[in-house]
């Protein structure tokens, strides 16, 4: 039962943590705006809750083009922990080679459920049509990965069905990612 409680605060402030890194990569690989005089408040609160560990690593692992890669290492950094910490409290059963492979597979399924999570916010807003700096942001974070389906998809009775389309992908991707993570564990 205390594996239980433990294994779930761990996930839950590691997840939280790594979920917004990953945020941060993504939104600054976008280029959205996300100062405060942008009047972006998802991306000022991204930056207050990440800035105490991607900016030390900033001074160490520079960008990639455009690919933020120092909060990209902090997701694997707290996920690695996450997962090393559970490893240790399960008593160290298994190969510690094990810990950095699930933390690869939990920043891709950590993606796979964010992209979910944000595409269900977009159709919902897109059916009540607010004009909040909120619903900007959803929009550019989910429409580089609904333009392809578009393209292919047309509207259906005056209908985008493409947002439906990308959540049966992700769910392909997420059982697929789990069979991966599956085999892979199985390896070691």
């Amino acid at each position: 039962m205390l594996y239980q409680i433990v294994s779930l605060l761990l996930e839950v402030v590691a997840g939280f943590l790594s979920g917004a890194c990953l945020l941060r990569l993504y939104m600054q690989y976008q280029r959205i705006p996300m100062s405060a005089r942008s009047g972006n408040p998802l991306g000022r609160f991204v930056f207050a809750l990440t800035d105490w560990i991607v900016l030390p690593l900033r001074k160490v692992i520079p960008a990639i083009g455009a690919l933020d890669t120092a909060s990209l290492v902090a997701a694997f950094l707290l996920q690695f922990a996450e997962f090393g910490l559970l490893w240790l409290l399960a008593g160290a059963a298994g190969g510690f080679f094990s810990v950095p492979i699930l933390a690869v597979f939990g920043l891709l399924r950590m993606a796979i459920s964010a992209m979910t999570g944000a595409v269900i916010v977009y159709a919902i807003l897109s059916w009540v049509q607010t004009q909040s700096v909120m619903a900007d942001v959803i929009e550019q974070l989910v429409s580089p990965a609904l333009v392809p389906i578009r393209r292919v998809l047309p509207l259906i009775g005056g209908v985008d069905l493409s947002p439906l389309v990308l959540l049966v992908i992700l769910q392909i991707a997420a059982i697929v990612l789990g069979n991966l993570q599956a085999a892979a564990l199985l390896a070691f």
